[in-house]
């Protein structure tokens, strides 16, 4: 079911609030030029943040209920879940828990998410780079059900990776001291897998500034407000919160090398 000559483009992210700190600049850019844009979560979000209130057992429905609002915001025209489990931080006895999605069977997973791309007919699919961005157990599945999904699906979608630009980030830090911040990391610090943050920019293909949608950005992260990571990004000052979420990476597999500026969706 093609949908009236626009590109559609589906965003697989791990859980709910990764869209929003992630590609949810892209995603205004794609729907704002007419594009069909589709968010499809593997898991729940259950291990987040629990608001007061909420409990345990509420917390994976209110975190839909905020899913849809950024959907909302971003102009996303479907919202879809895989039925995993979050799985917790790298090491976490969560991981091996039935039904979490770091230890699902990756052909099971893409076959799922491969039978959405077919109801779409979807053009373009959008997964995590080959370590997840930061090594998280369920980001890193992202990538490799992806990639399987992508092979599974009925028309080959275009695939691309979110990322983040190591090179910038050490340039942003190295910014900071000379302002007399010291943001306490450094870029090139392994993270829980061992891999430091990203990708070398060398290894990135595509550069989408979101400077003229953040305000919209900024707006879908506050619709994740239950979530204490979330509120600290919010917290941010201004400046830096630009230099954050300002600009969006993607790398696409068997591209020629080198990094090019230009939304990549429309």
């Amino acid at each position: 079911m093609s949908h009236h000559g626009a590109v559609t483009i589906v965003f697989l992210h791990a859980h709910p609030d990764d869209e929003a700190s992630g590609t949810a600049g892209s995603m205004i850019l794609a729907s704002d030029a007419g594009q069909r844009v589709v968010a499809v979560y593997a898991t729940g979000g259950e291990l987040g943040t629990v608001p007061d209130g909420v409990g345990v057992d509420g917390l994976a429905a209110h975190r839909r209920a905020e899913a849809e609002a950024s959907a909302r915001v971003t102009g996303t025209a479907r919202v879809e879940w895989l039925g995993y489990r979050d799985s917790g931080m790298h090491g976490w006895e969560q991981n091996s828990h039935d039904g979490s999605f770091h230890g699902a069977d990756v052909d099971e997973a893409a076959g799922r998410l491969a039978a959405i791309l077919d109801e779409e007919d979807a053009d373009v699919l959008v997964g995590y780079d080959w370590h997840g961005g930061y090594g998280h157990p369920d980001h890193v599945q992202v990538h490799r059900v992806a990639h399987r999904a992508a092979e599974l699906a009925a028309r080959r979608p275009r695939l691309l990776e979110g990322t983040m630009n190591r090179d910038e980030i050490r340039r942003g830090i190295a910014a900071a001291k000379e302002m007399g911040m010291d943001p306490g990391w450094d870029a090139d610090e392994p993270m829980a897998d061992g891999e430091p943050i990203g990708l070398p920019q060398e290894q990135i293909h595509h550069r989408v500034d979101v400077t003229g949608v953040l305000d919209r950005k900024r707006r879908a992260l506050e619709c994740h407000g239950s979530q204490e990571d979330v509120q600290g990004m919010l917290q941010m000052p201004p400046p830096a919160y630009t230099a954050m979420f300002g600009v969006e990476y993607y790398t696409e597999p068997g591209a020629e090398p080198g990094m090019v500026d230009g939304n990549p969706f429309v």
